[in-house]
């Protein structure tokens, strides 16, 4: 697969059997504020927009234990609740204890009590695919992988991913089980992970960027606006086309509390 190369493949597979279209939904978003701290406050338009993502052709929904913390993952489960074909994709080893204090922990038995978690909260037996959200510098990202591992192999979860990792962390996890997913930042302002993309491209590993659209969204006259050299809504469109043609790999996730907005996004 030629990485740089321009493609028309909407879909990818994750860990060659999650079948997704490559425009997902990040749903971090869907929390209160400040800080993605607390439950969504307009519940019901959240499972409106989650509901019209899927009517849209979206079937893969990003969360994490964090966001919240829990709510996230709840809301997409009330949302999505038997809809045919839905994969989620959820993070933990990272607790949210208040808008300004992150817990990281990544032991054995706090992964496995999250994703117990996290299967009761999304409502399913199974989770498509559960990533490491950060490594713990108190636990060996081998240890964590292997936790992640034991969970698969219970049927817990399908897939193993890692988030905010560097190749020597990626080839760390290898080394334990299969890697489906790797979930950096990387947007076309910010394009240090070039260099990753690749690598999983080459490997037929998905790569999910996360911040697809910077810090602050397409505002206009920010400098990613500037950069696609259109105005915010159509700057959106083609910050996220760019993504898409970056590698047949690149699964976007962009966010949004808005329906007109999600609408736009999806005519990336």
């Amino acid at each position: 697969m030629n990485a740089q190369s321009k493609n028309s493949n909407n879909t990818f597979a994750i860990g060659g059997d999650l079948m997704v279209n490559r425009m997902g939904y990040g749903a971090m978003r869907l929390t209160g504020q400040p800080a993605n701290f607390g439950r969504y406050p307009d519940w019901e338009q959240g499972k409106a927009l989650l509901r019209r993502a899927a009517e849209l052709g979206v079937n893969f929904f990003d969360t994490a234990r964090a966001y919240g913390p829990q709510w996230n993952e709840k809301l997409l489960g009330e949302a999505l609740e038997g809809l045919p074909d839905i994969i989620f994709a959820t993070k933990g080893g990272i607790d949210k204890l208040s808008p300004t204090e992150m817990v990281r922990d990544a032991s054995p038995a706090v992964l496995s009590r999250q994703i117990d978690d996290a299967r009761a909260n999304l409502r399913v037996d199974q989770i498509g695919l559960f990533q490491l959200h950060w490594v713990d510098p108190n636990t060996p990202i081998e240890v964590s992988i292997e936790a992640l591992a034991k969970a698969r192999a219970d049927g817990k979860i399908r897939h193993i991913g890692v988030s905010n990792v560097s190749v020597e962390q990626l080839r760390a996890a290898q080394s334990v089980a299969p890697i489906a997913s790797v979930q950096n930042r990387y947007n076309i302002l910010e394009r240090d992970q070039d260099a990753m993309i690749d690598l999983t491209a080459a490997e037929g590993i998905a790569f999910i960027p996360y911040g697809p659209l910077g810090a602050h969204p397409m505002q206009k006259g920010s400098p990613l606006a500037a950069q696609t050299g259109h105005g915010t809504r159509t700057g959106a469109q083609t910050a996220l086309r760019a993504l898409l043609d970056r590698s047949e790999n690149v699964v976007v996730i962009p966010g949004t509390t808005s329906i007109s907005h999600l609408e736009e996004n999806m005519q990336a």
